[in-house]
């Protein structure tokens, strides 16, 4: 025990200061479909209200799903998948008194009064991904629609949006779709602080305290929301963005100046569910079930205090 507390009393020891922040963001919710329902009137009454304060959008590709064909087992329905080419089974349970019917090529279930039922496509594509994974999602672009007092959503932006046009025309691979995943960030800043007693310097602490919920307090909504949108740009690299891609964080950047006044040591942005979507990945990013993406605001050591591994 002696040991692991001299491990980090000495990689404690070698950070400058005795409080560092880090403005931390998350997605509160999602919202996905594929690109080519955009355009549907009914999307926004099926998505709901909340739809409306998703404000980050990531276009990407997953693999594309046919229903192959549907058959019963006994009390079991069996329903066949391909997925990018490959077979999958999806297996749901029959209740008593519902069998499997056909009307010319269109299956449902029917009771012995000969009402017709059957599962939701929601409910069918939630049964493929517990019994066969969680499907992947190459990133391709990330954007952000706000407006004025964040009246715009991403909906809104997506339908004239001309990078989505061009993907949908030039960059679709065979054997995949094109989706949208929209998310809703929390409203409220997040503010991760670490008290370091073994600093260099802690002659300023409290002053660092009040700069800290300074910006815990003062930052805007809309400045979330860009920050975030720079989070994802930034780890992702997606090929089809430039701005971020290379130049955040940056001390030159409008939108990280207050971070950098009030002398933050990073910014965070996760993208964690208890049932996530999809797993998202790029060129430049390995898979992953969840995302946390952790930007340190200084090159120095000694202001690396976030994630440190000892």
């Amino acid at each position: 025990m002696n040991d692991e507390n001299d491990k980090l009393k000495a990689l404690m020891g070698a950070k400058r200061f005795d409080v560092e922040h880090a403005l931390a963001m998350y997605a509160l919710s999602f919202f996905h479909f594929p690109a080519k329902q955009l355009y549907d009137s009914d999307l926004l009454k099926r998505l709901g209200e909340r739809v409306h304060n998703s404000h980050i959008y990531l276009v990407g590709f997953v693999p594309r799903i046919d229903l192959v064909g549907v058959r019963q087992n006994g009390r079991k329905l069996l329903v066949e998948f391909k997925r990018n080419g490959a077979a999958l089974e999806v297996e749901l349970p029959l209740p008593e008194g519902l069998e499997l019917d056909y009307v010319e090529e269109t299956w449902h279930l029917t009771d012995e009064e000969g009402n017709r039922f059957a599962p939701t496509d929601e409910q069918l594509m939630q049964a493929l991904t517990l019994q066969h994974g969680i499907p992947e999602f190459e990133v391709v672009y990330v954007g952000q629609a706000y407006g004025k007092g964040g009246s715009r959503s991403a909906i809104d932006r997506l339908r004239k949006h001309e990078t989505l046009q061009k993907i949908a025309l030039t960059g679709v691979p065979d054997g995949y779709r094109l989706e949208l995943l929209l998310l809703e960030i929390e409203p409220a800043t997040t503010m991760f602080t670490v008290l370091n007693p073994w600093a260099k310097d802690s002659s300023a602490g409290q002053d660092r305290i009040g700069q800290g919920l300074d910006k815990l307090f003062g930052t805007s909504e809309h400045e979330r929301i860009t920050l975030y949108e720079a989070s994802l740009i930034r780890h992702f690299r997606p090929p089809y963005n430039t701005e971020f891609k290379n130049s955040f964080p940056s001390t030159n950047l409008k939108v990280l100046a207050d971070c950098y006044d009030k002398d933050f040591a990073a910014v965070v942005a996760e993208i964690c569910f208890d049932v996530p979507p999809f797993q998202l990945f790029s060129e430049s990013a390995p898979v992953q079930r969840d995302i946390v993406i952790r930007h340190d605001l200084h090159n120095d050591e000694d202001r690396k205090i976030f994630f440190s591994k000892g």
